[in-house]
């Protein structure tokens, strides 16, 4: 799984308007097809579209992410911003995402400001039944 941040979430973490720590995160599921821009995709209504519709268990707007967890890594340059794995079960028919777009439900300026992206590599399908979990959440700040 590949992670990328949105360009405007760069900036809005210069500027401090994010604070990880406090601020309300969500978790949501991007259809079959998606492709992440990371220079215009700066909020939700920018991607909603193209979000997973809701049916089979999943409700547009997504998971509120927990269990925010910054760290820092001295060997490799970086830091890290992590988040408890996040699910939906399949009820009604199969849940099939292509990534996860991650937002913070907080700010204002813009509204529901898009921090970054896993792209899942694939289409990835659960029955209808199963669970669709997204593990290892996980945005790196490299410097």
């Amino acid at each position: 799984m590949a992670t990328n941040w949105s360009n405007r979430a760069k900036l809005e973490m210069l500027k401090a308007t994010v604070d990880l720590d406090t601020d309300v995160v969500k978790g949501i599921l991007m259809a079959s097809g998606y492709s992440f821009n990371p220079a215009t995709h700066e909020k939700y209504a920018d991607v909603s579209a193209s979000e997973h519709a809701t049916a089979s268990g999943y409700t547009a707007g997504g998971n509120t992410l927990a269990g925010i967890a910054l760290s820092q890594d001295d060997t490799n340059a970086m830091g890290i911003a992590a988040w408890n794995n996040t699910s939906w079960t399949a009820s009604g028919g199969n849940i099939t995402a292509a990534g996860m777009i991650i937002f913070d439900d907080t700010t204002t300026v813009p509204a529901d400001l898009i921090l970054g992206y896993i792209d899942f590599g694939s289409d990835q399908t659960v029955l209808d039944g199963g669970t669709f979990t997204v593990a290892n959440i996980k945005f790196r700040i490299k410097g």
